[in-house]
C-alpha cells in the first residue's frame, strides 16, 4: 500500500515515515504546501495524510484539490488543531477521518488499515477471491487454504492487482504504486516482468488459476469472474 505524508515537522515526519515503513507500507512525503499539493496531484495513493497547516498554505485546500480531481485515495488529516470547526471543516470537504496530535502510531496504523479497507475491500478483514485469500493486517497469503510465501514486492503487487480486479492497468501505474516517485528514474519494466513472473510461479505452485491477462503495449488485467 502506498500512502503521501504531508506534513513539516521534520522529527513527527521521520518517526511516521520509520514506523509506516516497518509495517510494510511505501511511504512518501511533503514538507509544505506546494510540494504535497504536486505529489498528490501526479501520483496516486492509497491514503494520504495531511496536516492541516503547512507552510506555504493550508492542507484543507489539499483535500479540496483532491476531491476536485476526484482522487480515489482514502484522507487521514492530522492536526494540531483540535477543535470542532477545523474538524468539521475537514470531513465536510471530503476527507474519511481526522486524527489530532499527539496520537500514538498504532493508532494511526489501526486508522490507516480500517481506511483501506473500507474504501478498497468493503470493509473486510479477509480478501478472498476464488481460491485465494489474503489478510492484508497480517500480510499473509493462502491459496487453497496452504499459505504462500512472498516477498514485500510480490505481496504489494499481488494486492494491487486485486484491488483493481477486471481492470487494466498500466506498467507505469503498477512501477509507480511498487516504488512511487523513483519509479521515474527507471529505464525499463524489467523489473516488472521479474516479480510478476516469480509471483504466477508461487501461486501456481500451490494450484491456483492464472488470472494475470497481458494486455500486450499497455499492461495487465487480473481478470476473475
Amino acid at each position: 500500500m502506498k500512502i503521501l505524508l504531508i506534513e513539516d515537522e521534520p522529527e513527527l515526519r521521520k518517526s511516521i515515515k520509520q514506523y509506516l515503513h516497518q509495517e510494510g507500507y511505501l511511504v512518501e512525503s511533503a514538507s509544505d504546501f506546494t510540494k504535497g499539493s504536486e505529489k498528490a496531484g501526479v501520483y496516486d495513493y492509497d491514503c494520504i495524510l495531511v496536516d492541516i497547516t503547512l507552510p506555504k498554505g493550508s492542507g484543507l485546500d489539499i483535500v479540496k484539490q483532491l476531491k476536485q480531481n476526484n482522487s480515489k485515495a482514502g484522507i487521514i488529516i492530522i492536526s494540531a488543531k483540535n477543535s470542532s470547526d477545523d474538524k468539521i471543516t475537514g470531513l465536510d470537504l471530503g476527507a474519511d477521518d481526522y486524527l489530532a496530535k499527539p496520537f500514538d502510531l498504532a493508532e494511526l496504523n489501526s486508522r490507516i488499515k480500517a481506511l483501506i479497507r473500507r474504501r478498497n475491500f468493503d470493509g473486510n478483514k479477509a480478501i478472498v477471491v476464488n481460491e485465494i485469500t489474503i489478510i492484508p493486517e497480517e500480510r499473509t497469503v493462502k491459496v487453497n487454504n496452504e499459505q504462500v510465501l512472498l516477498t514485500a514486492k510480490e505481496y504489494d503487487m499481488l494486492l494491487f492487482f486485486i484491488s483493481n480486479k477486471n481492470r487494466v492497468v498500466s506498467k507505469n501505474t503498477i512501477a509507480e504504486h511498487l516504488w512511487g516517485d523513483e519509479s521515474d528514474q527507471m529505464d525499463s519494466h524489467d523489473f516488472i516482468y521479474v516479480h510478476l513472473r516469480n509471483l504466477r510461479k508461487k501461486l501456481a505452485d500451490k494450484g491456483c488459476t492464472d488470472y494475470v491477462q497481458t494486455i500486450y503495449g499497455i499492461g495487465y488485467n487480473f481478470k476473475v469472474s
